[in-house]
């Protein structure tokens, strides 16, 4: 909780204001609806000049496919589709019956992860280690470490990354797998990146909102990294990624990408940088969207995903070959380097 302090002081003056905004009497009107969505999104949404979004052309071509008399059913599609013009995966509307969603920054591209073809390198059950959500193995006749975190939403503790690291002590190099890996809890992606460094380290910096315009942010403010009391690793680590990371993972790539000993192996992230608030629409459906962009630390947004260093793709013949090229190109990458 104390690493994400800062952050959430950063938010108060945008969740005070959205909260003020929450209407006390319910109403299913669909005019009524649709100009609350719009402007809760007007007046907090974070990205409109990053994404060259002309939100008034929105609301002129979307308030023209209103009708009085839509069911609530349409009227959900509609909103939904409003919302799906930001292409923005931190940004939901939640009803009684549906969630509206946009997943293009993953579906759209091809996967680079298989679990058929992980499952080859982990083995049975019996063949890895869990510690809390995070499997773990030595891998190429016991000189390289491999960590697979599926989410940084799960249970990962300072003394199962105690063991693990102790477990791989003898190891010329770490994998760390993150493909498929959602997000989740920032505090989580900064328990394990804070392990990989030596002093406190610039990752990046936070806005948020101080009116409606929307260009009107404060001026950044940097976000540090500190660095772990407990056992650190400064051997070769390569981070494995597709499109699938987002939010939390986005962020610890970030992170992970600017220290010496770490290359990021695999493909384009997919994003996701903006920290989501909620707020409420009169007939009780909840709206989430991005509204404190997170910059990295050039002051550049990586809202639509992160380079890889060394990109890699996963083709049919290596699914028909049963083997991870990701995984293999990790190997090759760390066997290469010096280690001293």
């Amino acid at each position: 909780m104390k690493r994400c302090l800062p952050y959430l002081l950063l938010l108060m003056p945008a969740f005070f204001f959205a909260a003020c905004e929450k209407e006390d009497r319910y109403s299913s009107m669909p005019r009524e609806n649709f100009e609350a969505l719009w402007k809760i999104m007007d007046e907090h949404y974070c990205f409109f000049e990053y994404k060259q979004v002309d939100w008034d052309e929105v609301h002129e071509r979307y308030g023209r496919q209103l009708s009085d008399t839509m069911g609530q059913f349409a009227l959900f599609d509609l909103l939904g589709s409003m919302l799906a013009e930001l292409k923005d995966g931190h940004t939901n509307l939640v009803s009684p019956f549906n969630v509206s969603r946009y997943l293009a920054w993953y579906e759209d591209y091809p996967p680079n992860f298989y679990k058929e073809l992980q499952d080859r390198y982990l083995g049975k059950s019996a063949d890895y280690l869990i510690a809390g959500s995070v499997k773990y193995k030595r891998l190429s006749g016991n000189s390289i470490g491999y960590m697979h975190y599926s989410s940084f939403s799960g249970s990962v503790s300072d003394l199962g990354l105690d063991y693990i690291f102790d477990y791989f002590k003898d190891c010329k190099g770490l994998i760390i797998d993150i493909r498929d890996n959602g997000g989740g809890s920032l505090a989580n992606a900064d328990l394990i990146a804070s392990r990989f460094i030596e002093e406190k380290l610039l990752t990046g910096y936070i806005q948020h909102k101080l009116g409606k315009g929307h260009n009107d942010f404060s001026e950044p403010y940097p976000v540090y990294l500190a660095p772990s009391a407990r056992a650190r690793w400064l051997r070769p680590v390569a981070v494995l990624t597709n499109r699938h990371c987002f939010s939390a993972a986005n962020d610890f790539v970030q992170k992970m990408r600017m220290m010496p000993q770490v290359t990021v192996i695999g493909d384009r992230t997919g994003g996701g940088s903006g920290l989501p608030l909620s707020s409420e629409l009169p007939n009780g459906w909840s709206i989430r969207f991005s509204a404190a962009p997170m910059l990295d630390a050039d002051k550049q947004h990586t809202e639509f995903g992160i380079d890889s260093d060394i990109q890699v793709n996963i083709t049919p013949q290596d699914l028909s070959n049963g083997k991870d090229p990701i995984i293999e190109a990790a190997i090759l990458h760390i066997l290469s380097q010096q280690v001293y």
